[in-house]
């Protein structure tokens, strides 16, 4: 029985995979403070309230926080009796090729996306993650990750506006009515909105000019689905495509112990 842990600059998701399909999975905020203990404790508690009798026997980890990843591997350690697999480490091994410029690090979730995209729906992707950093990752016709694009998350550009500007208020992201606002929440939102959509079709546009050929565009992370439903950007929108992605890698790993 597998735990997968999707750790992000925001959230963290656990997921129990148990071969064939996800049992559950839960997502918390992520808090580099947080012990192992307190993560048994509230890990325990969410299985108990699902009914879920089981006994978990190995763990994979992809974070982009590193100092959460010590109390992960308490975890993994003290309560589950396994050593968990840590994308990005030098004993987890990938089943694609990450061809970037020497010394180049790679964002773990990026990694996994690719891997999970490749699994999924073969090469020629461009992988576009709506999450803290709204990032754009091209997979190659094999498979490799060949490098991308790193944008300021949604989110965070309307946190700047708000922090940055005192007469700006904060206020949350949706499809704005029309693309003129006729207040000052109307035309923020109209602005980071349509940006955005913008920012998506220029940047897909220009890597397949750069490629030279097709390549589905692929979308995953909490807001892909206001952009996914306002415009034909996408081929396609994964909800999970990074737990997906960790599991694969920890099969990999698996077959090739």
């Amino acid at each position: 029985m597998l735990l997968a842990v999707d750790c992000g600059n925001t959230n963290t998701v656990f997921a129990i995979w148990d071969g064939e399909e996800f049992l559950a999975s839960w997502r918390t905020s992520t808090e580099w403070q947080r012990t192992a203990d307190q993560y048994y404790v509230w890990l325990s508690t969410l299985m108990r309230l699902q009914n879920l009798d089981v006994q978990i026997t190995d763990m994979i980890v992809s974070s982009t926080v590193p100092r959460v990843v010590f109390n992960l591997r308490v975890l993994a350690d003290r309560y589950f009796k396994t050593r968990p697999l840590v994308v990005g480490k030098p004993d987890c091994l990938l089943p694609v090729d990450v061809r970037v410029d020497e010394g180049t690090a790679v964002g773990p979730d990026r990694l996994v996306n690719t891997v999970a995209g490749h699994n999924l729906y073969g090469g020629d992707l461009i992988m576009v993650d709506f999450g803290t950093a709204t990032t754009f990752d091209v997979v190659d016709t094999d498979g490799a990750y060949i490098g991308g694009v790193i944008s300021p998350g949604v989110n965070l550009s309307l946190e700047a506006l708000h922090q940055a500007a005192a007469a700006l208020p904060h206020v949350d992201i949706s499809r704005p009515q029309a693309v003129i606002g006729t207040n000052t929440v109307a035309c923020m939102q109209s602005g980071v909105f349509w940006g955005y959509i913008g920012l998506v079709r220029e940047i897909c546009a220009r890597i397949k000019a750069e490629r030279a050929r097709e390549m589905r565009v692929i979308s995953t992370g909490g807001l892909a689905p206001l952009f996914q439903q306002s415009e034909a950007l996408f081929d396609a929108f994964e909800d999970d495509l990074t737990i997906h992605g960790l599991t694969v890698i920890h099969q990999y790993n698996k077959d090739n112990a």
